[in-house]
């Protein structure tokens, strides 16, 4: 079996500042995704 060229080595500050911004990019998202109408009905009703 090979072994992967990147096991074992140790991240670089690039590696880490593009899954900070990676991961940033996925949180926007879903908190700018428009919360369906049924979730705020049913939201309402607890109320």
């Amino acid at each position: 079996m090979t072994a992967s060229p990147r096991k074992g080595r140790a991240a670089t500050p690039m590696d880490e500042g593009h899954v900070s911004q990676v991961l940033r990019n996925v949180y926007q998202r879903a908190v700018d995704e428009d919360i369906p109408a049924e979730m705020l009905d049913l939201l309402s009703k607890l109320d």
